[in-house]
């Protein structure tokens, strides 16, 4: 198996390289959500891209609690790599997997039984409550093979093989898009068949790619082949675990409760939410991979006692995403109209208009986010998740108190909740700003 030391080396070009294949893995996953919106919304309708595009916030919400288990036992795994600490590494194996489980366990049983009560939170529309419940039952299912494959992914890139998770993410993303055309397009299984397609693809790249790493990594092996568990592993898995997850879970709960604001607005907000978001997603998205890279370049170097490369990551990381998202500003202010209308029909021009109003909102700011995203890496990696925790609390929470306050307000309207967004960016990176002050000089 691939293993790629992040400690030697130029080190934009040891970063931008080992980021490329995570970013590119971003991009499949992206084009897949753009398909699958594709398709719900030309063959199955908008009331189906309605009821997919309220679902697709909850299950990202759901998975980011998983997401965020499998990052935070990644910088775990990059810290023990750097140091070449065989015997921690296979400790720290057995205690994520073991917590991860048993989280993905309790989460799926949770949502399958609570599948009314969460219909009636999100406040989904009685028209498409139908559509809505088919569609999650399915892709509930699906739960333990995303825990399955971010626990490798996890692992994988901790240990600098990057390019791995992209293959398998490549194979799951192309099942998924054969399927979509086949349960939605051919065989008009609406919500129920693109969830299908969905849960089937996750199967394939999560025991894929478990297959792929026990036949290739003699760590992997023995660590499950003795499977203990120590208190002190343990302790640090949930550490950084548990902190990086309720740092994911804040983030997507804040989303979570946007989404049932914008619901309440009807079916055509939803629908133009529902685009806009894919539209959105894909442009800055490769920014967050671009950050979990970083993320485990810091890691790896700060478990080697490398300061100065540390120092010299956090300048290109931030060059960097600067550059990218002024760029990806540029090209979607002018691209936000055609891409609308890759979804939407020309006849819907409500849904049009307020897609597009939402990508201007929000596209002059990416850096805004982009800049977010690598402190939320780098106080991962520094062993402060803490930190991390604390600034999702302040962009989600001004995001979430301002949409609710300024959608209220007379000739603003749900144009509040597109503003709420880049104000709570903002926001969060100034108090970022100061918390990293504080640790500069420590590094």
């Amino acid at each position: 198996m691939t293993q790629k030391k992040l400690t030697t080396g130029p080190v934009a070009r040891t970063m931008f390289f080992f980021a490329l294949p995570m970013i590119l893995g971003n991009f499949l996953q992206q084009a897949y959500n753009v398909v699958d919106t594709w398709v719900v919304g030309h063959f199955a309708g908008s009331g189906a891209l309605a009821a997919v595009g309220s679902a697709f916030t909850l299950m990202t919400f759901l998975t980011s609690i998983l997401l965020g288990l499998c990052m935070g036992s990644g910088i775990v795994f990059s810290l023990c790599f750097g140091k070449q600490d065989t015997q921690k590494l296979e400790y720290s194996i057995c205690s994520s997997f073991l917590l991860i489980l048993v989280i993905a366990v309790i989460l799926t049983v949770l949502v399958l039984s609570g599948m009314d009560w969460i219909i009636a939170w999100l406040n989904i529309p009685r028209e498409i409550t139908g559509p809505s419940r088919s569609y999650l039952y399915l892709v509930f299912w699906g739960i333990p093979a995303v825990a399955l494959y971010n626990y490798f992914c996890a692992y994988l890139k901790a240990l600098g093989n990057s390019v791995t998770p992209l293959l398998f993410l490549a194979v799951s993303t192309i099942v998924n898009i054969v399927l979509d055309l086949l349960f939605v397009a051919k065989l008009h299984q609406d919500t129920f068949g693109a969830a299908a397609a969905t849960m089937i693809s996750q199967y394939i790249a999560g025991f894929g790619i478990g297959i792929y790493a026990f036949r290739t990594n003699n760590t992997l092996r023995k660590a499950f082949c003795r499977f203990q568990i120590k208190r002190d592993s343990l302790y640090e898995i949930l550490n950084y675990s548990v902190l990086t997850c309720m740092q994911q879970s804040v983030m997507n709960l804040g989303i979570l409760m946007v989404q049932g604001l914008v619901n309440s607005f009807g079916t055509a907000v939803m629908a133009a939410s529902a685009a806009a978001v894919k539209i959105d997603a894909f442009t800055y998205m490769p920014l967050q991979e671009y950050a979990n890279a970083f993320s485990t370049f810091i890691a790896q170097n700060a478990g080697a006692g490398q300061t100065a490369r540390i120092r010299g990551g956090i300048r290109h990381a931030a060059a960097t995403v600067v550059a990218y998202s002024l760029s990806a500003a540029v090209l979607l202010w002018f691209l936000a109209k055609p891409l609308m209308h890759v979804f939407i029909d020309a006849q819907e021009t409500a849904i049009l208009t307020e897609g597009v109003r939402y990508l201007h909102t929000i596209c002059p700011f990416y850096f805004g986010i982009g800049c977010l995203f690598l402190f939320y890496g780098l106080f991962r990696a520094l062993g402060k998740p803490a930190v991390s925790v604390v600034l999702t609390v302040i962009s989600l929470g001004t995001r979430v108190a301002l949409a609710y306050t300024l959608s209220a307000v007379s000739g603003v309207g749900v144009a509040g909740i597109w503003w709420s967004i880049p104000i709570g960016w903002m926001l969060a990176d100034l108090a970022g700003i100061l918390f990293y002050r504080k640790v500069e000089f420590s590094i």
